[in-house]
């Protein structure tokens, strides 16, 4: 079975998964949606409402935040991975919680196997304590190492780690936004070099 259709198959399972309370809650599963063969994956940490609603991740205020950082860089959408950890979204747009991540975990641990993307992008603190820990590395506070670079070595060669703002950070604290910039510019000058 080629990759296409695994991830397919995976991303079948997910929209009818009920591992969590979550699942009864949902509209729509959101598994994620890009290039299945993107050297970019961006894990964000749960849907929002929008998310719900149209089973696509980053479709919200934050999402459009998104789509312009990417094209400050030349990237489209199409080009790049997205998903998140939790894959329904938690009542209230609430963080989710530690039993739900631990729950979904394994359906991004299988697209990180099988996208193996060069570089994975945690946006936010949960997401960015979830990847880190998986590849063995502390967990800062993401103030602290948004930007910032982290090799890991996995079964399929090495893979780049940046940790970045979530993109609705710049709907409640505008004067990040700039910060948010700088970091997509940052992964613009690894991606040329990996080129």
């Amino acid at each position: 079975m080629g990759k296409e259709e695994q991830l397919r198959k995976l991303e079948e399972k997910i929209k009818k998964c009920q591992k969590c309370s979550l699942g009864k809650l949902r509209t729509n599963a959101v598994p994620g949606s890009g290039s299945y063969n993107s050297k970019i994956m961006f894990v964000g940490e749960a849907p929002g409402y929008w998310e719900d609603q149209k089973g696509l991740p980053f479709v919200g205020r934050a999402g459009k935040i998104l789509d312009e950082m990417l094209k400050g860089i030349g990237l489209k959408r199409e080009e790049v991975y997205i998903t998140n950890i939790v894959k329904c979204r938690p009542p209230e747009n609430r963080d989710p919680y530690e039993e739900e991540i631990k729950a979904c975990s394994s359906y991004l641990d299988l697209q990180i196997d099988l996208i193996r993307p060069k570089i994975i992008i945690p946006l936010g603190r949960h997401s960015m304590r979830y990847i880190l820990e998986k590849f063995g590395f502390n967990v800062e506070p993401i103030s602290r190492v948004h930007g910032k670079t982290f090799e890991a070595r996995t079964l399929f060669g090495k893979i780049y780690i940046m940790p970045m703002y979530h993109p609705a950070v710049v709907l409640y604290r505008p004067q990040l936004k700039e910060e948010v910039q700088e970091d997509f510019k940052k992964l613009k000058k690894l991606l040329d070099e990996l080129s």
